[in-house]
């Protein structure tokens, strides 16, 4: 696997994280990091990803013409991006403006 395919994933790791978290503190407001439902939807995203054919051509999972995520997780996920995007750009605005570059 060549570093750059490494530094994506690692990259696309860290603002899902971000993401996520960010959902969970506004959402579910436990004060020890991710809740266990967050931490669940993390750990089975980041395992996806690990699985992605694409990683290299792909943008975003949502433009992507396999889904590999289940109904109920896509479901949880779509909510986390709706709920988190917007606020990417006050809590990382560049790194929201670097991920969007990506597309």
């Amino acid at each position: 696997m060549g570093s750059t395919k490494l530094i994506k994933k690692k990259k696309e790791k860290e603002v899902l994280s971000l993401m996520i978290s960010l959902y969970c503190k506004g959402n579910h407001k436990d004060s020890n990091g991710l809740c266990e439902t967050c931490n669940e939807l993390l750990v089975y995203a980041c395992e996806r990803w690990e699985k992605c054919p694409f990683t290299e051509k792909k943008t975003f999972c949502s433009a992507c013409k396999i889904h590999c995520y289940n109904d109920e997780m896509r479901a949880r996920i779509k909510q986390v991006m709706r709920y988190s995007g917007p606020r990417m750009l006050f809590y990382h605005p560049i790194l929201l403006i670097k991920h969007l570059l990506i597309k």
